[in-house]
């Protein structure tokens, strides 16, 4: 490998030269229990302490400066890799998703007490300070938990940073939720346009029904299930970019006279609707608004109507090793929480269909869609890294930085069964019983 172990160090001062010792160090004794490596480490003088076990490295975590383990690990946290990343304390260079799985190693490490207390020894020998570029500040919304001028201020913070940032690696329609792959081999338009149509299929559209999608973001299922199945579609998002962009994509698309889009928080909605969809709005409402957000829909649906819900779940069968850095200071989504979604809850789905039933909607079909999410979250990703210098006139690096680390990481989450994602269709029963759906899902596949 060009720049092995055996590249020699360039000359540096005393002090310098114990930073490397203490970095090559920990490195050794971080990874000591991983057994079969796969990926190399720099340091930044040009080193390689770590090396692949054979073969060519999958990836590369390049550490930029002294100071950088440090504040990768000391605190460990979650918090701190992430941060250390987007400040750019060190790189990702290669498989960005195989760099993700890392994560789970760390957090479920058998370290024993004698091996941290020797960590934190050799990780206070480096310096604390080095100068970091700028970076996309975290959020720490205002106000009560999911009322509705905090959720505007969590929805905005992730979705308001650039219309054209996100079309860079999106697919055509900006529809930015799980993709629906029947081969695998599909690109990301095509996977799109068949998870557009698969919702509609599901809720049994027909020409003229009223369709209220809650959390429509750029506009792409109204647009879609107006032109293909003659609906009358309402979407609704709290983000003034989404908004405004949908409203002129409806234009383009000639649809003024069947889609409306509207800035406005779903309990704000008023009026009866013969069907309902929410695609990757669930995850901002919280546990505790379950109830008021189903009791909304059940007021808001016609008899007889469906209510399409598809959200990101957590799985409560999953749990990480426990390493010691899991059981003292790992935190769930704390990265997740400051940069990409704050307020963000994923339930379990058990949690969710029994609040749904509680509010008298009836269960009649879920499906989970995890594989698929781990796959569309690669096509985003690749689409990113391909599309950086673009990006860059857009946003600034760290926040670039934070939607590859953030979206390369939780297509790790799905693949390893850490989280889900589920479709959910839930009917409004009519008098009698009825729900109007077939009795099987061959409408579905045919």
């Amino acid at each position: 490998m060009a720049g092995s172990a055996s590249l020699q160090r360039r000359e540096t001062s005393t002090g310098h030269g114990a930073y490397l010792d203490a970095g090559e160090a920990i490195l050794k004794r971080i990874f000591a229990r991983l057994g079969r490596i796969d990926f190399a480490v720099r340091l930044w003088d040009g080193s390689y302490p770590i090396t692949p076990t054979e073969g060519e490295p999958r990836f590369t975590l390049a550490i930029n400066h002294p100071a950088a383990l440090r504040r990768m690990f000391l605190p460990p946290s979650e918090v701190n890799l992430g941060e250390a990343f987007i400040f750019g304390d060190f790189d990702i260079e290669g498989d960005t998703f195989a760099a993700s799985g890392l994560v789970d190693y760390f957090a479920g490490v058998p370290f024993t007490a004698g091996d941290a207390a020797w960590l934190v020894g050799q990780l206070l020998r480096l310096p604390r300070d080095f100068d970091r570029e700028t970076v996309r500040p975290g959020l720490r919304p205002e106000g009560a938990a999911h009322s509705q001028p905090r959720d505007r201020q969590a929805v905005q913070f992730h979705y308001d940073v650039s219309n054209a940032f996100y079309a860079l690696f999106l697919d055509e329609r900006m529809v930015y939720s799980c993709a629906y792959f029947k081969t695998g081999q599909e690109d990301i338009h095509t996977a799109q346009r068949q998870k557009l149509e698969h919702i509609c299929r599901k809720l049994q559209l027909r020409p003229g029904e009223r369709l209220l999608d809650i959390g429509c973001g750029w506009g792409g299922l109204m647009i879609y299930a107006a032109q293909n199945y003659g609906v009358r579609a309402t979407g609704i998002t709290l983000s003034e970019k989404q908004a405004e962009l949908a409203a002129q994509r409806i234009e383009e698309a000639g649809l003024g006279d069947l889609c409306e889009v509207r800035l406005q928080d779903y309990r704000e909605v008023e009026g009866r609707f013969d069907k309902l969809v929410s695609v990757g709005m669930f995850e901002h409402v919280g546990e505790a608004k379950l109830p008021a957000y189903f009791e909304k829909a059940m007021d808001l649906l016609e008899p007889g109507g469906l209510f399409l819900n598809h959200g990101i779940a957590s799985l409560s069968g999953h749990r990480q090793k426990p390493g010691l850095l899991n059981r003292l200071v790992f935190r769930p989504n704390s990265f997740m929480d400051r940069y990409v979604f704050p307020d963000g809850e994923l339930v379990d789905i058990h949690r969710t269909l029994a609040v749904a039933e509680q509010t008298g909607f009836e269960v009649r079909d879920v499906e989970a869609l995890r594989e698929l999410y781990a796959l569309t979250l690669r096509h985003w990703v690749q689409r990113l890294e391909a599309n950086h210098e673009r990006a860059l006139e857009e946003v600034d690096e760290a926040t670039y930085r934070v939607w590859r680390l953030y979206m390369a990481g939780t297509s790790h989450g799905f693949a390893a069964s850490h989280t889900s994602v589920y479709q959910a269709l839930l009917s409004k029963n009519a008098a009698g019983g009825a729900s109007g759906l077939p009795w099987t899902r061959q409408h579905l596949y045919t």
